[in-house]
């Protein structure tokens, strides 16, 4: 029976849809390039515990040079890690289902894979906090001399701070899909494209909101995690504690920006559903 099942599930998994990819890829791309600022400004709450005034006088004062500065390491593993999550998820959830695998499970399953999966594009992530700290606004010219600095350290330091994030991305993947599908049976189709992108962004808006609210800590410890370059990797635990006495010891600290997160979590993950459930309408129908 299980080398059955097996051979059914190899058979299933032959018919790689590609256009899952496509569509992932392209929704994160018009994402990020709308939102990139209010990621900034959060990025400088996250790190520095300030408020969002003084947050948006520090890029204001950094100029528009600066305000942009490493926005291509976010697009390039964005458009990539979200190529993966959609693309994989559909790809390992369906011949799941196919196989009469329970649905609930075969989402998590499928989840969690395809977020364990970004990992591989985690060395953009690294790059991209250290062109976002003001610290080294002088030490890096681009991306690319970042990531050749990087490397002078060691592999392993392209994927500092890689556990916080393996925490993050399964379980936030797994609440983001199963909740989406959740929502979509409670709404009634749509032949208008216009309902159904209004349906897609704010189904993904509030959806996407919740869930980065809920794993923010893990963002808030990552950053601080590959804000320094080269020397010993901090335990994820032992640099939540340094966070949380460092900010007074009061756990509301560790919130700060967390209201600047909600709208970016709001405006991304709304903007990106909808333009998924878009492209999808393109490529299948």
């Amino acid at each position: 029976m299980y080398a059955a099942f097996i051979e059914d599930l190899e058979s299933h998994y032959k018919q790689i849809e590609w256009r899952e990819f496509a569509c992932g890829w392209g929704a994160a791309f018009i994402n990020i390039t709308l939102t990139y600022p209010i990621y900034k400004m959060i990025f400088r709450q996250m790190l520095d515990g300030i408020s969002m005034k003084s947050a948006l006088l520090q890029l204001h004062n950094e100029g528009i040079y600066f305000l942009y500065r490493g926005m291509a390491p976010p697009l390039a593993q964005k458009t990539l890690s979200l190529s993966v999550m959609f693309g994989m998820y559909e790809n390992i959830r369906r011949p799941l289902n196919a196989c009469n695998v329970n649905d609930y499970t075969a989402k998590f399953i499928a989840a969690m894979l395809s977020g364990t999966a970004e990992v591989t594009f985690m060395p953009f992530e690294r790059v991209q906090t250290l062109l976002s700290c003001s610290a080294y606004h002088l030490q890096f010219r681009n991306m690319y001399h970042a990531f050749r600095v990087v490397g002078t350290y060691g592999f392993t330091e392209y994927y500092r701070g890689i556990v916080p994030i393996l925490w993050r991305n399964g379980p936030s993947n797994a609440c983001f899909f199963i909740a989406r599908d959740e929502v979509n049976k409670l709404i009634p189709p749509e032949n208008s494209v216009l309902l159904h992108t209004v349906h897609g962004f704010v189904s993904g808006a509030v959806i996407g909101a919740v869930t980065s609210s809920i794993f923010y800590p893990l963002n808030v410890v990552k950053i601080s995690m590959q804000s320094t370059l080269g020397g010993r990797t901090p335990n994820m635990f032992v640099a939540f504690k340094q966070i949380y006495v460092e900010r007074g010891g009061k756990i509301r600290y560790i919130y700060t920006g967390i209201e600047a997160n909600l709208i970016r979590a709001f405006l991304g993950w709304g903007v990106m559903n909808a333009a998924y459930g878009y492209m999808r309408r393109i490529f299948f129908e």
